[in-house]
C-alpha cells in the first residue's frame, strides 16, 4: 500500500511539473485559419473505447472457456 502511494505521489509530481510550463504559454494573437480538432478528436477516443471494450470482453470470454 505504502509503494503504490509513493508512486502516485511521483507520477502526480511529474505531471504538476509538466503542466507548470504549458500554462505559461503568452497571448498570441488569433490566427485567421482556425483548425477544429474537436470533431476527430472525439472519434478517435470513441474508437479506443469501442477497441478496449471489444478486447476486454473476448479476455473475458476466453478466460470462461478455459475455466
Amino acid at each position: 500500500m505504502k509503494t503504490k502511494l509513493l508512486r502516485l505521489t511521483g507520477i502526480l509530481a511529474i505531471v504538476m511539473l509538466i503542466a507548470i510550463p504549458v500554462m505559461a504559454q503568452d497571448n498570441f494573437p488569433d490566427p485567421e485559419d482556425d483548425i477544429p480538432v474537436d470533431g476527430g478528436l472525439t472519434l478517435l477516443l470513441a474508437a479506443g473505447a469501442g477497441l478496449g471494450a471489444k478486447k476486454l470482453r473476448d479476455k473475458r470470454k476466453q478466460n470462461r472457456n478455459n475455466i
